[in-house]
């Protein structure tokens, strides 16, 4: 079939199910179960009432749970068998985990990461939010940092490998270095422990374009009384900022701080095209992705123990979110 064919026919079998769906389900409910006439016309109508919103809702958790729940606990399940998958060896992949240095190098690296990268984008897209409202060409400076958001994770880290090249005639680094006096290039890609801050640095470079769309927005929403008032008070353009400002927003960068850490936790793309995972920056995914085709209960059990990771970091957005709705 010709895939223009395929796509059209898809929507209109999807939408038309979905009408389909929601008039004979109202119908079967409304007249089959509890018709709107007779006797007891108010206690059904009521009854219906009732139930159509879980009627509404339960295309949405069979969905939820045949492609979320169901694959959590199925990758739990296959994590407790050995490399073969027929073997169960109950913890024996998580105790293998801990036991491993590899694994508990890269939880390091991965808890280093969701340290530094959340909060050096917040922070910087912030200033930038901040900075460039008060610029007359404020919109091009805005376009020229969120201009990065464009490119690829693999192309950033292309870019950026050419950058850090250990050769002065390509790395800026080590051009800069030379200028200096330096007799000797350093490839900063090799250094211990170092070497994973200038790979945080690339998607710190990507996410800060991000998040200065989302927080300028949200200081343009700020009322204007509120920081005259202060200006009228005599705060000083730090205090209204850190004071009157960051206090109003405070539930979006929440949000920006949150949607940038699930990304660190899922990030593979920046070590695999830079490093490998080699000179101590493997992370967890890149560590998933070494044993996903030789050990697949390990990779699975890997897997798990990313998601045990990400649920404190929802459960707490999810706390703040409701308490802003009270």
């Amino acid at each position: 079939m010709n895939p223009m064919v395929q796509g059209l026919v898809t929507i209109i079998v999807g939408v038309g199910g979905c009408v389909g769906y929601f008039y004979f389900a109202n119908m079967v409910l409304d007249r089959v179960l509890y018709p709107a006439s007779g006797p007891n016309a108010g206690a059904n109508i009521n009854k219906a009432n009732r139930i159509r919103p879980w009627l509404f809702l339960l295309p949405a958790i069979v969905a939820l749970g045949l492609y979320l729940v169901y694959p959590v606990i199925g990758s739990f399940y296959r994590s407790l068998f050995d490399r073969s998958g027929f073997n169960f060896i109950g913890l024996g992949n998580y105790s293998s985990l801990i036991a491993d240095g590899e694994f508990r190098m890269s939880l390091r690296n991965n808890l280093l990461w969701i340290l530094v990268v959340p909060a050096a984008s917040t922070f910087f897209g912030l200033l930038a939010a901040q900075l460039t409202d008060r610029l007359s060409w404020g919109n091009i400076a805005k376009s020229l940092i969120f201009m990065p958001m464009a490119i690829s994770f693999v192309g950033a880290s292309l870019i950026w490998k050419f950058v850090y090249a250990n050769n002065p005639d390509i790395g800026l680094i080590n051009a800069l270095r030379a200028l200096l006096g330096a007799d000797q290039a350093v490839d900063v890609l090799q250094i211990p422990f170092w070497n994973n801050f200038f790979l945080m640095f690339i998607l710190i470079w990507i996410q800060t374009g991000f998040a200065m769309v989302i927080l300028s927005a949200a200081l343009r929403g700020i009322p204007e009384e509120t920081v005259e008032a202060a200006v009228l008070d005599g705060a000083n353009p730090f205090q209204i900022f850190f004071k009157i400002k960051v206090p109003q927003i405070m539930g979006t960068i929440v949000v920006v701080w949150t949607t940038i850490t699930i990304l660190v936790l899922k990030i593979f793309d920046i070590v695999y095209a830079t490093t490998g995972g080699n000179f101590g920056t493997q992370i967890l995914p890149s560590y998933m992705m070494a044993y996903m085709f030789r050990d697949d209960g390990r990779a699975t059990a890997v897997a798990f123990v990313i998601m045990i990771i990400v649920l404190p970091v929802m459960i707490w957005n999810i706390v703040q979110a409701r308490k802003e709705m009270r």
